[in-house]
């Protein structure tokens, strides 16, 4: 009998950071779920998502610091005009935005719709300062 075996210590590799310039992510939600759910960037980077509902229902994806989600959270505006991190989805749409990442540290993604968050509807943008 032969095998092998593989050493883990449980954590995943951090992925390299996009950027810095300008970058575009697919985001794909399927089952009320973003995937990625999470990213790396260096701080000066601009990422173009493209955001790709795959779900029937509706969807909205919010990317910003927390006064930005706050005003979100109650999930009052069921449709949004398209802004940098802001774009709302039907049922099998596809929308675009961008956003500037500038500052170092975690910024969110998430979909504020009732009950969406809730049921994990959110991820983080680690964002990185860039190496001297």
């Amino acid at each position: 009998m032969t095998g092998y075996a593989v050493a883990d210590d449980g954590r995943s590799p951090q992925a390299e950071p996009l950027g810095p310039g300008t970058v575009t992510v697919v985001i794909d939600i399927d089952y009320s779920r973003f995937e990625p759910s999470s990213l790396r960037v260096v701080a000066g980077t601009t990422v173009r998502f493209v955001v790709s509902n795959h779900d029937p229902i509706s969807h909205e994806f919010i990317v910003g610091p927390p006064e930005v989600h706050r005003r979100h959270e109650h999930g009052n505006e069921p449709k949004h005009d398209p802004k940098p991190g802001e774009v709302s989805l039907g049922p099998d749409e596809q929308a675009v935005t961008s956003y500037l990442f500038d500052t170092p540290g975690l910024i969110e993604m998430a979909c504020h719709l009732p009950g969406h968050y809730a049921y994990g509807m959110h991820g983080e943008i680690e964002v990185v300062a860039v190496d001297p």
